[in-house]
């Protein structure tokens, strides 16, 4: 198990290296991200990252449980956004996140409770993109059609 792990890791890091070395020419924007990138991390970190659909669901995942306002437990699959964060390298005077949408829609949440959740992830969508799916937080913080995590 914890040679699989590695493995995974290991892709992880090559692939975010491979990522970063492309964004400094026509493919990406300003800071590095490619421009086709389907989620991107921005912000007060050390490292803006972005990442393909494929190299997103290539990444070792997780399983969560979430409850919607109807009582309706649902079972996502999908990479933890402190894996995400981790390859960012969140500065240490950063507070909060903030989740963009494919549609212009914004939540913000608290950095060290997104810290304090093993279960938080960027999970697929069946039509493409990603959500948010985050346990215990408000349902505004389920954000569908995620491309943008802001660290502040």
């Amino acid at each position: 198990m914890m040679r699989k792990l590695s493995v995974w890791v290991a892709i992880s890091i090559l692939v975010v290296s491979i990522l970063s070395a492309c964004g400094g020419g026509s493919g990406g924007d300003a800071a590095g991200v490619p421009t086709d990138a389907a989620l991107k991390i921005t912000g007060a970190v050390s490292n803006e990252v972005g990442w393909s659909e494929d190299a997103l669901k290539a990444m070792n995942t997780v399983n969560a449980e979430y409850t919607n306002k109807d009582g309706e437990t649902s079972t996502f699959a999908g990479i933890p956004v402190n894996t995400l964060l981790e390859q960012a390298g969140v500065d240490s005077g950063a507070t909060s996140l903030v989740f963009v949408a494919d549609d212009g829609f914004e939540s913000e949440v608290d950095l060290a409770e997104v810290g304090a959740c093993a279960d938080c992830i960027v999970a697929p969508r069946d039509e493409g993109g990603f959500s948010m799916v985050m346990p215990g937080f408000s349902s505004k913080a389920q954000v569908k059609g995620v491309i943008e995590i802001k660290v502040q």
